[in-house]
């Protein structure tokens, strides 16, 4: 998932399409505050941001007060709580993130990718910015005309909200992720929707392969691979393995998104960790795109086009990568 974040709408209010800006040298009255609804950072665990909205976990900031907060970010531990977290599952982060969306995660993104109008603000805010990443994906992918009969790969495919699209545009598609739950939801999906529009399509659409796999698992060929919100889970250090291996299961087209990695989002996502919230979440890791684009390179690939998605509680990068 890409980069969630909470802040209240008087301070940053929601301007679609921009980016919030920080600047630590901005004049404010000393009488004045800046309040942050604080989230428990992770891969959009929504429904904690929703309680910190309500106002069980705010933080309240005087103007001018950044050196402050670095100071109370550099008295915080936010990698013991990781620690403590993964034990609890007995593994390392891909066990957290299969633990996560196998159980309470799943619930909430289940509810912020589909239709459901039992969502608050936030989370209807986050399946605008995920919507938003989804039809630019799309927009990347027909800009090379047709895509009946193409092969792609949705790596993370999530409940199917790019796999079942891809397919009614005629693409043969291998939707995959670590969750058997997001997996099972997508099939159902695509089944509800791909088969009721066998009737009105022609030729009609082919039903996606749905697998129940890690990134590190996927193998075989195909013209393009795809893999929205997902790097979130992976340390730079892992990320550009990551990065090579789909890589090398693309033979035109790699397409990824990614929460960027900037001074701000940096210094936001280290003010979440302070409120870890009652329930888990997984880690969250930014990336910044000279990373990414770095990574690329040294595996023969190189960024053709670059998009980036903003809404208030949504961030994410995304890029198109295709042999050098």
């Amino acid at each position: 998932m890409a980069f969630s974040a909470s802040l209240s709408s008087s301070f940053f209010p929601n301007r679609p399409n921009s980016i919030p800006r920080f600047s630590p040298t901005t004049q404010r009255s000393s009488k004045s505050t800046i309040s942050f609804a604080i989230p428990p950072i992770s891969t959009a665990t929504a429904a904690d941001v929703s309680s910190a909205l309500d106002g069980t976990t705010i933080a309240v900031i005087g103007g001018s007060s950044v050196a402050a907060l670095a100071t109370v970010l550099s008295l915080t531990d936010p990698d013991r709580r990781r620690r403590l977290q993964a034990e609890e599952v007995g593994g390392e982060d891909k066990e957290v993130v299969r633990e996560y969306f196998n159980n309470s995660g799943f619930q909430r993104w289940k509810k912020i990718y589909g239709e459901t109008d039992d969502v608050n603000r936030v989370q209807r805010d986050i399946r605008l910015g995920h919507s938003k990443t989804v039809e630019s994906t799309l927009l990347m992918l027909k800009d090379e005309g047709s895509l009946q009969g193409v092969t792609v790969c949705d790596a993370g495919c999530g409940t199917g909200s790019l796999s079942i699209p891809l397919a009614k545009e005629g693409a043969i598609v291998l939707a995959s992720d670590i969750s058997a739950a997001m997996v099972a939801e997508a099939e159902k999906q695509a089944q509800e929707q791909l088969l009721a529009s066998k009737n009105d399509q022609s030729p009609a659409p082919v039903m996606p392969m749905f697998q129940v796999k890690d990134l590190e698992s996927l193998d075989g060929k195909y013209d393009t691979v795809v893999c929205l919100d997902v790097l979130i889970h992976y340390p730079q250090s892992k990320a550009d393995g990551m990065i090579a291996h789909l890589a090398s299961l693309a033979e035109n087209r790699l397409i990824l998104s990614f929460a960027p990695k900037t001074v701000y989002y940096d210094l936001l996502k280290r003010v979440g960790e302070l409120f870890p919230g009652p329930s888990k979440a997984t880690r969250a890791y930014l990336h910044s795109e000279a990373d990414v684009e770095r990574a690329l390179r040294k595996v023969g690939w190189k960024i053709r086009k670059r998009g980036l998605t903003t809404t208030q509680f949504y961030f994410a990068k995304l890029v198109e990568a295709v042999p050098m």
